[in-house]
């Protein structure tokens, strides 16, 4: 009685453009005697890369809540980087830029005007000083598919905090999107203007001390 045992071993490794896969070795075994086969299943791992964010086709919407109402409108994004191995969020960074802040909600144009013009003061944001904010991520942990739990620093009129919350980040080939929504208190920033947290008696006139920035982020690999 004889016994053969016959094993083949195939290599293949195949580089192409940025984020197209590269093939791991797979390994295939026959066992003449029994008929069975054991098969280790190709793997992908997408290459390093960067993504620069698209200024005029990402979003950034706020939204200002007081005790009689709320404000909501958009500021830019005056630019945007961020790194992924293995189509996995490594790092990221962006600015905005707050001269460019808008109110969607005053339809008339005077209190329209006043608004913006209190928000770009020193009593807000002091863009004349300060023209821009800037965030940038600490840490990026993969919970799930697209999701994230986000760690970053938060910088308003030169002033940094820390900042954490879940985001959605997709990798399509050369394209990323980033969505999120980054709850921010204000006082935080030296912005206490009607907070109830440092002035008394404002009944009606209160603004909360916590606003929230919806971003929408669209990037492309360099």
């Amino acid at each position: 009685m004889t016994k053969l045992t016959f094993a083949v071993y195939s290599t293949a490794i195949i580089s192409l453009s940025a984020f197209t896969a590269a093939i791991i070795p797979t390994k295939t075994t026959t066992n003449a005697k029994t008929g069975n086969v054991k098969l280790i299943t190709f793997g992908k791992h997408y290459k390093a890369q960067n993504f620069k964010v698209d200024n005029q086709g990402s979003k950034l919407t706020w939204l200002a809540k007081k005790a009689t109402g709320d404000h909501n409108g958009e500021v830019k994004i005056s630019n945007g980087l961020f790194a992924t191995d293995n189509n996995v969020l490594k790092s990221g960074t962006f600015d905005i830029d707050l001269n460019t802040i808008t109110d969607a909600d005053l339809t008339d144009q005077a209190s329209n005007d006043k608004l913006i013009s209190t928000l770009k003061s020193e009593t807000f944001f002091s863009t004349e000083k300060f023209p821009k904010a800037n965030f940038v991520i600490t840490s990026a942990t993969k919970t799930s598919a697209n999701q994230y739990d986000i760690k970053g620093r938060l910088t308003i009129k030169g002033i940094t905090n820390d900042v954490s919350f879940p985001a959605t980040v997709a990798v399509d080939g050369k394209k990323l999107n980033a969505t999120a929504k980054i709850t921010v208190d204000r006082t935080k920033y030296d912005i206490k203007f009607r907070s109830k947290n440092f002035f008394e008696n404002l009944g009606d006139k209160v603004i909360y001390d916590d606003f929230d920035l919806n971003v929408n982020l669209n990037a492309t690999a360099q």
